[in-house]
């Protein structure tokens, strides 16, 4: 990776500088403002992971605002990636909070559209989408490089944010996908994280690719891994998440197992997934997305040989 000028001051960046195998793991905020809920999840993720997720308004669903929720996190002691959906905003209420969010600390964003409003619980809502996500990874960059809103204007105290996007090596067409990647690039991502993998012989395919374009010595790619619960969750998964691909061999290894052992071998699936990631070029890292599983990250990351992790 190429040794340029820090984008942020933040940890997570330095831990990727600095040659280190990332792991990041990733908290929903509450349904209210019960900061409580926040540090409950927030503790078992301490000195377990480089820096934690706060979704923006997940599923559509209303939730405590990913800014508060990790301010919470920040102080707790966990540096927080603080997300961005581009269905709930338009630009100047976008502008507005990322200065908002360096000014209190905040130094990651991963910068997303978000699932569409009709899949949530205020379907009659209105969806911005004034700008999609590479405009916003685009928006970000200039304000903290160039020192310019969008609109041209100046800024007094650019946001240094170190820039992150989503990217989903599954869905369709496939051979677009590396492409799509390359344009986050162009648009300015540092770090990508991507969609929850379990098709691990189409995620080697995209990041050869990714290897052969030269685009991993670029960006930091981090997998995304998201450990089975239940046999249920994968069935849902591989039938109901757009743009997720669950073979049926990962069903068939859980349904395999005694029902008690089914959320262990979720786990031991994720474990694999991740001492494979560690070895494989153009992997940077790796997303752990617990959902709603936080209390188990101290024992995935035991398992998945991670810890202790870094000091930077």
């Amino acid at each position: 990776m190429e040794n340029n000028d820090m984008k942020s001051a933040g940890n997570f960046e330095k831990i990727l500088r600095a040659g280190h195998f990332a792991f990041t793991g990733e908290l929903g905020p509450p349904r209210g403002a019960n900061v409580d809920i926040i540090k409950k999840k927030a503790a078992p993720l301490k000195g377990m992971v480089d820096a934690v997720n706060i979704t923006d308004n997940q599923r559509a669903m209303v939730r405590m605002s990913s800014w508060a929720t990790a301010l919470v996190v920040m102080n707790e002691g966990i540096e927080p990636v603080y997300q961005m959906v581009c269905r709930d905003r338009n630009r100047l209420a976008m502008q507005s909070d990322v200065t908002g969010a360096y000014a209190l600390g905040l130094r990651n964003m991963l910068c997303i559209s978000g699932d569409h409003q009709q899949f949530g619980d205020h379907p009659n809502a209105k969806g911005v989408f004034d700008i999609d996500s590479m405009q916003l990874i685009a928006m970000i960059k200039k304000m903290r490089d160039e020192g310019k809103f969008l609109g041209g204007a100046d800024i007094d105290t650019p946001p240094k944010m170190f820039i992150g996007a989503a990217a989903n090596p599954f869905a369709e067409p496939f051979e677009w996908r590396i492409h799509r990647l390359a344009k986050k690039m162009a648009a300015g991502a540092d770090f990508v994280q991507t969609q929850c993998v379990y098709n691990m012989k189409k995620m080697r395919e995209w990041i050869k690719q990714a290897n052969d374009m030269g685009l991993s010595e670029k960006v930091y790619i981090l997998a995304g891994v998201t450990p089975m619960k239940n046999i249920a969750m994968a069935k849902y998964m591989k039938a109901k998440v757009p743009g997720m691909e669950v073979p049926d061999e990962i069903i068939k290894r859980l349904q395999g197992v005694k029902r008690n052992q089914v959320a262990d071998e979720g786990i031991k699936i994720a474990c694999e997934q991740i001492e494979e990631f560690k070895e494989t070029k153009g992997v940077a890292g790796v997303h752990l997305m617990a959902i709603e599983w936080e209390h188990r990250v101290p024992e995935i990351a035991e398992r998945a040989n991670v810890l202790p992790r870094p000091k930077v």
